[in-house]
């Protein structure tokens, strides 16, 4: 069978599949012991990693079963196959393919369980949303799942459902010795056992991220601040039938990511795209102090009027303009190779700089791989890859103990690198590097017009 018939026979399987979420903190751990959280890296990382004459039947048989058993527990055992499945540059493609039908499908939460959850938020008048909701949902993610619906109006909606039971999971496995380390470990390898702050953010943002409240004050943020923009569309939100657990938008369908790229673009519209999504991910950095910290595939749709539609705000996270003028700093000194501006930017983040010349040099490569499809000047396309040798340095338990990053680097990282990835794969060629010392200048402007700063990080 080919790859992409595959994938699609994989997705079909999982979305026609019901199963509620293990909430057996007992199961959870025995499921994960069989490489669910865990993500079963002797396999995925071992035993299948770098074969370059592809993968044989039973090596497809076992990544489409530890997609199923990932998919199968939510919570922080799908959150990291997404993120593998398309930041790691080392898995062969056809593994990438496989775990990427972990961006939006998976087994449903049983509609029985959906209905109670739609009846518990909106009371006797839930009658009227379930009237109009499909059975079948169109996306299982690792929080909720999305149905589509019509509302009483005849409003075309998306409505977002969180699985039952999912916080008490995520809970239980940031409790479960070596559960919570493994997940921020594929984020940011090394991480979990040097720095205790990394996983307190991960635990923080995806407890957040079961949070549909907290998703539509941010999802309606950025839906106000990108009204105008000719390329980006952030579905609005429809906050009468929103609660804590259900999350309804506006309906605004696309092509996947994959289709995008099947339809062979021209040139042109990849770097519209491009240019759009990277605008979106990292400008948004430097004008608001806000960035959305998940961009994988499965957050956004390509539509024919030239658009792109950006989905799912569960993981956002604000800075105040102090950080963002010292992230700028830290911006224009890798640019310019300027060993002491780095120094002091890092300083004003938070984090503390190595002295010994040796940790230095792998302070240097760090920043240089973090920021590696800035350094070269013209438009260029984002190489395969890029910011591997940084994600290499960042298995260095010892040199991450003594740089002392901030936990919210966490995020900042894995923006970064899956953005990288997606870039690459996208083919859009621009000067990266042009577009965000622009927006870095832009800030240090804003700072010195705005006056003092008053919003705090959260």
């Amino acid at each position: 069978m080919h790859e992409d018939e595959l994938v699609a026979l994989l997705r079909e399987q999982l979305l026609g599949t019901e199963r509620p979420v293990v909430r057996s903190g007992v199961e959870r751990l025995w499921k994960t012991g069989r490489g669910a959280a865990g993500l079963a890296l002797s396999v995925v990382g071992g035993k299948l990693r770098g074969k370059g004459e592809g993968l044989a039947a039973a090596d497809v048989r076992a990544v489409s079963q530890l997609v199923s058993r990932l998919g199968e527990l939510k919570g922080l055992a799908m959150k990291a196959g997404q993120v593998l499945g398309y930041i790691d540059p080392t898995l062969p493609p056809e593994i990438r393919g496989l775990l990427s039908v972990l961006q939006t499908a998976s087994p449903a939460s049983p509609f029985p369980q959906v209905e109670a959850t739609v009846r518990a938020a909106f009371g006797p008048r839930a009658d009227v949303l379930l009237a109009g909701l499909e059975r079948q949902p169109v996306s299982v993610a690792s929080i909720g799942q999305v149905h589509r619906a019509r509302l009483p109006d005849g409003t075309e909606a998306a409505v977002k459902v969180r699985h039952p039971g999912i916080d008490e999971a995520l809970r239980g496995d940031f409790r479960a010795a070596g559960t919570g380390s493994s997940f921020a470990s594929v984020l940011l390898p090394g991480a979990a056992s040097s720095i205790k702050g990394f996983l307190d953010e991960a635990r923080t943002v995806l407890l957040e991220e079961c949070d549909f409240s907290l998703e539509r004050e941010r999802q309606a943020t950025f839906a106000r601040l990108f009204a105008q923009d000719e390329v980006i569309l952030i579905p609005a939100v429809e906050p009468e039938w929103c609660a804590s657990s259900v999350l309804t938008t506006r309906w605004m369908p696309g092509q996947s990511f994959d289709a995008f790229l099947a339809s062979q673009p021209s040139q042109e519209v990849r770097d519209r795209m491009g240019i759009a999504l990277f605008s979106f991910y990292i400008g948004t950095l430097y004008r608001h102090g806000l960035f959305h910290g998940d961009p994988h595939p499965g957050n956004y749709a390509f539509r024919e009027d030239g658009r792109v539609v950006v989905y799912d705000f569960g993981c956002v996270r604000a800075f105040d303009s102090a950080t963002v003028l010292a992230f700028a700093g830290l911006v224009d000194a890798v640019r310019a190779d300027e060993a002491h501006g780095m120094r002091e930017a890092l300083v004003a983040l938070g984090a503390r700089p190595p002295g010994d010349a040796e940790s230095l040099a792998m302070l240097r490569t760090l920043l240089r791989g973090f920021f590696a499809p800035l350094l070269e000047h013209g438009p260029r396309p984002v190489h395969p890859g890029s910011g591997f040798e940084a994600q290499q340095i960042l298995r260095d338990k010892r040199f991450l103990a003594k740089l002392s990053l901030p936990g919210r680097f966490l995020f900042l990282f894995r923006l970064r690198f899956g953005l990288y990835a997606v870039l690459a794969r996208l083919g859009a060629i621009a000067d990266w590097g042009a577009l965000e010392s622009q927006w870095a200048a832009e800030a240090r402007r804003s700072r010195k017009t705005a006056g003092p700063d008053t919003q705090r990080d959260r």
